[in-house]
């Protein structure tokens, strides 16, 4: 017995439809394909969008909104968070993700909710006028790179 002497069950394989081969394969002419129209023509696939000629559902329904190319989606970090850290710890990007206040990719924004008794060194992306003032008025600074011109 080796790999080359095994065969289907006998009866389990059919031989494969010779379609348009002529009329003895009961499959000439038209190949099982009927006559004319758009599946009947090479290359005659139906995208999965379309609706059989009727207004497709892209077109039925109203455009709303519009979706800001420019927009930048800031990860939030609040000053109240920042509370139970200790004096004089900078908090950088790295010490954020090391905590889990930061999960995801993208830039990291200093806003104002809650309230900071210990001073601190803050470096993220961008920084609220008032989460700046919370932060100051605490001892610490707030670091932000400089605007791109």
């Amino acid at each position: 017995m080796s790999l080359r002497n095994i065969r289907p069950a006998a009866g389990s394989t059919r031989p494969s439809k010779r379609r348009g081969k002529g009329a003895a394969t009961g499959l000439g002419g038209t190949a099982g394909r009927g006559h004319k129209g758009h599946k009947a023509r090479t290359g005659g696939k139906i995208p999965s969008w379309f609706e059989g000629g009727q207004m497709p559902v892209q077109r039925r329904l109203p455009k709303r909104g519009f979706k800001n190319v420019g927009r930048i989606e800031y990860q939030v970090i609040n000053v109240g968070q920042l509370a139970k850290v200790g004096a004089n710890t900078v908090v950088d990007r790295e010490w954020l993700e090391h905590k889990g206040l930061v999960r995801r990719r993208g830039p990291v924004k200093l806003l104002a909710k809650g309230e900071l008794k210990v001073a601190l060194t803050v470096k993220v992306d961008a920084a609220s006028a008032a989460a700046t003032k919370a932060v100051e008025g605490a001892g610490g600074k707030v670091e932000v790179p400089a605007a791109k011109a």
